[in-house]
């Protein structure tokens, strides 16, 4: 096959997910406003190549390498809330924005993690989009794996980071505790899948599994919400 069918195909593969989510939140009739999702995933884009600049100042190991693009992560999301905040628009209107509101100042009150990790899924996503065609266009050997395995990933470290982002300026300690638990959880997928004798298969489980208890906690907490 050629390579750049390839590499347009894993492109498609690795933004399913991203398809997937937004079909998700209009069947379950969150509210999510079509720009804000798009911003999302542009702030997920953009922390690609912080990492990256990021990177190139730092060790090549898996953990700094996990820490680099978690700090990208959050340093974007940060800037994204920022913006909201000074534009008025914070989270998105309906049911669950009326029973997320306190009177902490700003925006994002001290209870919109859930917003928070809606945001980071999507800028994970955006994240994992990028990094796919990077892959694809430097090393087609491991590419395939990364396509069905790093946008869960990414979307569940950046739902962790985006809490933490939506949380640091009234919750400091339980947001460092969030991206840290992101950075273990990205630094353990790279340690078992770029090493040798380690089954790729623990590497998938590790992405799904910490996709799965993110995805559980915005729906649990946005469907009680409406109710």
């Amino acid at each position: 096959m050629n390579g750049l069918l390839v590499l347009f195909l894993l492109i498609f593969v690795a933004a399913l997910p991203v398809f997937l989510v937004y079909l998700w939140f209009r069947l379950a009739r969150f509210p999510l406003p079509l720009p804000w999702f798009l911003f999302c995933l542009l702030s997920g884009a953009a922390a690609l190549f912080i990492a990256l600049l990021l990177q190139n100042f730092s060790p090549n190991t898996l953990l700094v390498n996990a820490l680099t693009e978690e700090l990208g992560r959050l340093l974007m999301l940060l800037i994204f809330f920022k913006i909201l905040n000074l534009m008025g628009k914070g989270i998105p209107p309906g049911p669950a924005a009326r029973a997320d509101t306190t009177d902490a100042p700003g925006i994002f009150s001290t209870n919109s993690a859930v917003w928070g990790s809606v945001a980071g899924l999507l800028a994970g996503l955006g994240f994992a989009l990028i990094e796919s065609a990077t892959y694809g266009a430097a090393n087609m050997g491991v590419t395939l794996l990364r396509a069905f395995t790093a946008a869960p990933l990414h979307g569940a470290c950046g739902a962790r980071v985006g809490a933490a982002a939506a949380v640091c300026r009234d919750h400091p300690f339980p947001a460092l505790l969030r991206f840290l638990s992101a950075a273990a959880i990205h630094a353990m997928y790279n340690f078992m899948l770029l090493l040798h004798g380690i089954p790729t298969i623990l590497a998938i489980f590790i992405a799904f599994s910490a996709l799965g208890s993110s995805v559980l906690f915005i729906h649990g907490t946005l469907k009680a919400a409406k109710e």
